[in-house]
């Protein structure tokens, strides 16, 4: 096994998981239909992406502790959609909408950029410092930061951004330091490094 498949299996069972909320709490409301598309259609992105374009840090194989401690700890993602079902609360259209912007902006960093290292490193080996990367070294994380923010955002409630900041320090931020440690070896990332940021794009540098 490896640690794709927990991944695809915690994304595969989301729109399940939304849905069944809905349906135990009798909510069909605006904002939980929306979560439902937003959050569902993420997951279904997922699958869709590891099936085309890959990333091969997640080909990891991992034993059956460690997968069943990982669905558990990715089931924290689902704390927003159950905060949102459970409470009933009424989301204002401003709210939705600017989930719904946010959402929209991280599927396209996320996903275009993954595409753009997967077929750019499939042709040619080196350093990817331009495109979606030119001014950030992890746009896809950035993009990722915020999907899993709109989805916070929609759900009217702070746990889900303590749950967010959790995944950011201990798994988001540990990797890009490990990524800008391997990249160190090329003899141009000291110049990438000062005219793109860690996460945030830096703008208003030259190059």
């Amino acid at each position: 096994m490896q640690l794709r498949h927990v991944i695809n299996l915690h994304k595969g069972a989301t729109p399940v998981v939304v849905a069944a909320l809905m349906g135990i709490y009798g909510n069909g409301s605006v904002a939980a239909w929306v979560y439902l598309a937003l959050h569902g259609t993420y997951g279904l992105l997922w699958l869709l992406k590891d099936w085309i374009y890959p990333d091969r840090q997640w080909q990891q194989p991992v034993g059956w502790g460690m997968a069943i401690a990982g669905l558990l700890v990715l089931a924290l993602y689902w704390l927003a959609p159950f905060l949102l079902i459970s409470s009933g609360v009424e989301v204002p259209a401003p709210i939705v909408a600017g989930a719904v912007a946010l959402n929209i902006f991280g599927v396209f960093l996320h996903y275009v950029s993954d595409a753009q290292k997967y077929y750019t490193l499939r042709y040619h080996k080196g350093l990817i410092d331009e495109g979606l990367f030119a001014r950030s070294r992890n746009t896809n994380y950035l993009g990722e930061l915020l999907i899993y923010g709109s989805f916070a955002l929609l759900s009217m409630h702070w746990q889900p951004f303590v749950v967010l900041a959790g995944f950011f320090f201990a798994v988001f931020l540990p990797n890009m330091r490990r990524k800008d440690e391997s990249l160190s070896r090329y003899d141009d990332f000291e110049a990438y490094r000062e005219r793109s940021g860690l996460l945030l794009p830096k703008l208003g540098s030259r190059g």
